[in-house]
């Protein structure tokens, strides 16, 4: 590989860091073939995005939020992580990684080897469904058969309570418990990684800022440039496996 003068940066502050908060957001999945939905082309270009009070309100809007879940799960069931998830694996196993704070909603830390508890969904997880009420947990094949069974959206054997995709949609208030566990993570860093995230989504893009506050290095490495490049102190414009093999 070229000598690149970034890279040898970011190694040189992954290799002086000590507890690393990686920052996730769709440009990682891509890398893996899963599309960024906000794209053209996108699912959320195709369909107006649903509310979470429209599903709340209306079995209709609930069957079709279903149909679009499947869908995703066969996207996600087919990608594979790649090297990028591969490189925060790696982190983990060295012991630096303090926590990954995905805005990803596909399971693919999990599936490439990062344990639970070392991963915050900000945006929750598509991957499996759960009651609204009481949380109980649900695979998205059960709850498939239910609804080709019964023609309605499935409820919960427990509570009676709607099912959902464990996903936070529009209009639902952010997981009050991981935002928080987010911000004391992001207080407690030495280096901030942020990995494929546009950093326009708020609260969660506020992370970075709090981490810059609080004197940790943050680094930024996304295809294109974002709204907190001008903050970072060091950016990299490239792709993230390219990028991250150099670790």
């Amino acid at each position: 590989m070229d000598f690149n003068p970034k890279h040898e940066m970011l190694q040189e502050a992954v290799r002086e860091a000590q507890n690393i908060i990686v920052f996730t957001g769709a440009g990682l999945s891509t890398e893996s073939g899963i599309p960024d939905y906000r794209s053209p082309g996108g699912l959320w270009s195709q369909f107006e995005p649903i509310q979470f009070q429209d599903f709340m309100a209306s079995e209709e809007v609930r069957l079709e939020d279903w149909r679009r879940r499947f869908i995703l799960k066969d996207e996600f069931g087919n990608a594979q992580p790649n090297k990028g998830h591969e490189a925060i694996v790696k982190l983990h196993g060295q012991g630096k990684l303090l926590r990954v704070i995905t805005q990803n909603i596909d399971g693919m830390h999990q599936r490439s080897g990062v344990p639970d508890d070392k991963i915050i969904e900000l945006h929750g997880n598509c991957t499996y469904a759960s009651c609204l009420n009481c949380a109980q947990v649900y695979s998205l094949e059960d709850c498939k058969n239910r609804i080709e069974r019964d023609k309605v959206s499935p409820s919960c054997d427990s509570c009676g309570g709607l099912v959902k995709t464990a996903v936070i949609n529009f209009g639902q208030a952010m997981p009050v418990e991981e935002m928080v566990q987010a911000e004391k993570d992001t207080n407690a860093c030495d280096l901030f990684l942020v990995l494929g995230s546009s950093l326009q989504v708020y609260p969660a893009a506020a992370l970075p800022q709090i981490a810059k506050r609080n004197g940790a290095e943050l680094i930024i490495i996304n295809r294109e440039a974002t709204p907190l490049d001008a903050l970072a102190d060091l950016v990299i414009h490239d792709n993230l496996g390219t990028t991250l093999s150099v670790l």
